[in-house]
């Protein structure tokens, strides 16, 4: 598949718009991969890309130890299109100059072209984008022309056509760029000559064909959790492999109201999948009890998961493969584009443990592939909407999210206002508006008045936000109808429930979930 052999390498100088610009050129049904700046030049042509863009990012190109490319790459005959910082590499690299600007430009300015050609095809004389730099290119280097003027930046689109470089100081990526994704596609297209083919049909076809040549005649197993990641995992798999893969679904009893019977009768009725159901509820509250600090819950309920499926696996023996539904983020997440540490927020609810304990050989169907593409290869597998649109639920469960001591009881409490608030989403025809909806059951009580009587009970607080891609978050506008339905039903409905909050914290300085 062409789209394979010749992917769009994106070489990432610590943007914070890297996941952004792959996920755009794929948009634009092109393939694409993020690799460091700092990718040796054999390894970028093993990659034989189609094209290759140099992403923005904070560093000044005279700036100590400022991340660049090996200069080779500009004589790999590739077209490259270099955005913010990557265009000031163009002119520090190849002759021109760049010094710190005395206007600096953040936010949305006015492009004016000044120049033909095929990156802006279609794209209006007049267009608005966004900027974020405080450098500017002053001289271009030799054989580059000026695409592009805004009112402080002269170079703001410059290309030397004769070696398909192509630079833009604005970001195409953004939203606030409104024509953004057409530049993009011009470059993917008109530039490059590059197909449109990367489609889920094509990915299915080519990962079927992977996953046999991997597994071989082998046994995979696959823990099931019923988010959308382990579900299209496991019917990938199965679809590839048949009889061939196990599903374990583990009830650690943290679990929204009725996901047990949702799993079972979704793959063990609709897709005939081999389902081993594993009832631990007993066991992880037993191991909760008294816990309340949120990392020492996950450790405990992400160690307790690993006993338990490997307990199973036992069961079950001549297993060589685990499958594991890894995405795209958590891939590039592992490799710092700067080499410098990353801060622990939270553990990662992925179990990363579990293959060096089990000595299993690992496999990862949707290692390529963006949160949004795994919902539509969902679609494509035949998975019922009630799985594939769901909002993304963390690994420890409504462990997290019964902030403070975690009791059966509370646990009960929670699932019976989680489902309401859920439920009043989908009544507004509000759900898939919202990258994720929570209810937490906050550790205080309230005074409260309940049937002419003084109540002293819980508190919860609702949550809804809307993301891209979870890395930052802004809280949603519910019509206050909604919300005051949502409030009312929950006081009325849900025993120890008395007071109802909204949360509108945005992440940062908040995180979507609260533990």
């Amino acid at each position: 598949m062409e789209a394979e052999q010749h992917p769009v390498v994106v070489l990432d100088f610590g943007a914070q718009y890297s996941k952004l610009i792959a996920r755009r050129v794929r948009e634009s049904r092109v393939f694409s991969l993020i690799v460091p700046y700092d990718t040796p030049l054999d390894a970028l042509r093993r990659l034989e890309p189609g094209a290759i863009i140099f992403s923005g990012g904070p560093a000044s190109v005279h700036a100590p130890g400022a991340p660049m490319p090996d200069p080779g790459v500009f004589e790999l005959g590739v077209p490259i299109l270099g955005i913010c910082y990557g265009v000031q590499l163009f002119a520090h690299m190849l002759g021109g100059k760049v010094r710190r600007s005395d206007k600096r430009e953040y936010g949305i300015a006015h492009l004016a072209r000044a120049g033909a050609g095929p990156l802006f095809q279609s794209v209006q004389p007049q267009t608005q984008v966004w900027m974020s730099h405080g450098d500017a290119i002053t001289d271009l280097p030799p054989g580059f022309e000026v695409l592009g003027t805004t009112e402080n930046c002269p170079y703001a689109a410059i290309a030397d056509p004769a070696r398909k470089l192509y630079g833009v100081q604005f970001h195409p990526e953004v939203v606030h760029t409104p024509e953004g994704s057409a530049i993009l596609a011009n470059f993917l297209h008109g530039v490059c000559g590059l197909a449109d083919r990367w489609t889920m049909g094509s990915f299915v076809e080519a990962e079927i064909e992977r996953i046999r040549a991997q597994a071989g005649n082998r046994h995979v197993l696959c823990a099931l959790s019923g988010g959308v990641d382990s579900s299209v995992t496991a019917v990938l798999i199965h679809r590839a492999l048949g009889d061939q893969l196990t599903c374990v679904f583990v009830n650690n009893g943290l679990l929204r109201k009725g996901e047990p019977e949702l799993v079972q009768r979704v793959f063990r009725d609709n897709f005939h999948i081999d389902l081993r159901y594993a009832n631990a509820e007993d066991r992880f509250l037993a191991a909760l009890a008294g816990v309340t600090e949120p990392e020492q819950k996950r450790k405990i309920i992400g160690n307790l998961f690993i006993e338990v499926f490997e307990e199973e696996a036992r069961a079950i023996g001549d297993v060589e493969i685990l499958a594991q539904g890894t995405l795209y983020p958590d891939v590039i997440e592992s490799v710092s584009a700067t080499g410098g540490p990353s801060v622990t927020i939270k553990s990662h609810h992925n179990v990363g443990g579990l293959p060096d304990k089990m000595h299993l050989e690992l496999l990862e169907p949707l290692r390529e592939l963006f949160k949004d593409e795994v919902r539509a290869l969902g679609r494509e597998l035949g998975l019922p909407e009630e799985i594939v649109g769901r909002h993304p639920f963390p690994g420890p469960g409504l462990g997290v999210r019964c902030v403070g001591a975690v009791t059966r009881e509370r646990l009960d409490t929670l699932r019976e206002a989680d489902a309401i608030f859920i439920e009043e989403i989908k009544r507004a025809g509000l759900y898939h508006d919202i990258w994720q909806a929570l209810v937490c059951l906050l550790p205080v009580r309230s005074v409260g008045v309940q049937g002419d009587e003084r109540s002293y009970e819980e508190v919860c607080s609702l949550r809804a936000v809307t993301s891209e891609d979870a890395m930052t978050a802004d809280w949603f506008r519910f019509p206050p109808e909604v919300l005051q339905r949502v409030a009312n039903r929950i006081c009325n409905e849900v025993r120890h429930i008395n007071r109802v909050l909204y949360d509108i914290t945005s992440k940062p300085p908040g995180t979507i979930e609260w533990e």
